[in-house]
């Protein structure tokens, strides 16, 4: 199997696993007991908090562990809401993932409003029309740092900054960008940032929240006072320690990020270009995520390519992993003003550092063929 599409999850490193066994074996201790075994799991909680803190650039005491993106990111929505019930206004993207537009339709729904910030044919974001937008009754700023469907990244330090200086929350999805780029949270004005294990190759099921030690912040699970009474709910030691080992490992590989992963991806997409006519990348091709490219096949439906790639043994997708099987086409290609037709020929590729150079060759072996097949030629 060819594997291109961690973006969508990435497979979990060994050395993640080793680290997990002996928390689902013979150290079962539950981390708020006060036994041997229970005070063993708190102190590996305790040392993933730190991993994951120095992969974010931050202080330990400022995240909170979760069950993954989604919940991070509603609760850091609930949060700045329930801070200031008295601003009733969300700003977004037109591009972010389903775990920050769903609860924004759900917001309206109650009566809230939301405004959802266009971006350009290139993915990119107008800075002076966020500035613009921002009220007195607005509650939070919330923009991705990375796009998991073009990789496309946004200037969150910058957005972070004029969002603080009017007196407002801001919130960033870090999902994709965790371990793929370098993030210092500390030198931000960010006040929430959301990040998740398995996209960075640990385990599913857990993630966590940054909250900015100079920000309140009011949780969304209520119960024990478990997370320093940040997130009620035992925790699930061996994904937060798989978690921790994750985050130490993307910090040691981010150069390799950056260098090898950045060439096989480039390898990959310079290959395709030259292989195949009437193929277009979405998306700026410099303020990129590393590892992602997208797509656009003139003349064919990504499904078709997708069911091909498949019994050929390579994995890729159409877009975000949440939006498999949906009829319509991708709304952050439409958001970058793109035809149905070319959102509906799109795929997306994406490498990781388990990925190697004949893999790459391998499948620009294959892909022409197949595209060459759909388009009858």
């Amino acid at each position: 199997m060819l594997y291109f599409d961690n973006n969508a999850t990435t497979r979990v490193d060994p050395l993640v696993l080793e680290s997990m066994l002996p928390y689902l074996t013979e150290q079962y201790g539950n981390p708020s007991s006060g036994c041997r075994l229970g005070k063993l799991a708190a102190n590996a909680i305790e040392r993933a908090r730190e991993q994951v803190a120095a992969l974010l650039g931050c202080e330990p005491r400022e995240i909170v562990f979760t069950s993954g993106g989604t919940e991070s990111i509603n609760a850091a929505i609930a949060s700045a809401l329930q801070l200031n019930p008295g601003r009733r206004h969300v700003i977004t993207t037109a591009v972010e993932h389903s775990a920050m537009l769903k609860p924004c339709e759900a917001l309206e729904k109650q009566g809230r409003t939301v405004t959802r910030l266009g971006v350009d044919a290139e993915g990119r974001l107008d800075m002076s029309e966020v500035e613009h937008k921002i009220k007195p009754e607005t509650a939070l700023v919330s923009v991705m740092a990375a796009n998991n469907e073009t990789g496309v990244l946004f200037p969150v330090q910058e957005l972070a900054s004029r969002a603080h200086e009017r007196g407002v929350f801001f919130h960033t999805d870090a999902v994709q960008a965790a371990g793929k780029v370098p993030i210092r949270a500390a030198e931000t004005g960010i006040a929430y940032m959301s990040v998740s294990s398995h996209k960075l190759h640990g385990p599913k099921g857990v993630g966590a929240l940054f909250v900015n030690r100079r920000t309140a912040f009011h949780p969304l699970l209520l119960g024990g006072g478990q997370e320093n009474g940040r997130r009620a709910g035992t925790q699930n030691v061996p994904g937060i320690v798989g978690f921790g080992k994750a985050a130490e490992l993307a910090l040691q590989n981010l150069e390799r990020e950056a260098t090898e992963v950045k060439a096989l991806r480039d390898a990959f997409e310079s290959g395709v270009l030259e292989r195949i006519a009437g193929v277009q990348v979405n998306g700026n091709r410099t303020e990129r995520l590393p590892n992602t490219t997208s797509l656009a096949f003139e003349g064919v439906e990504a499904e078709s390519v997708l069911l091909l790639l498949e019994r050929a043994q390579i994995c890729a997708s159409a877009g975000s992993a949440c939006m498999s099987g949906s009829l319509q086409p991708s709304h952050v290609m439409r958001a970058m003003g793109f035809s149905n037709a070319r959102a509906r020929s799109t795929l997306r590729f994406s490498i990781s550092r388990f990925n190697t150079a004949a893999e790459i060759e391998a499948a620009l072996e294959l892909l022409p063929g197949i595209i060459a097949k759909i388009r009858g030629t």
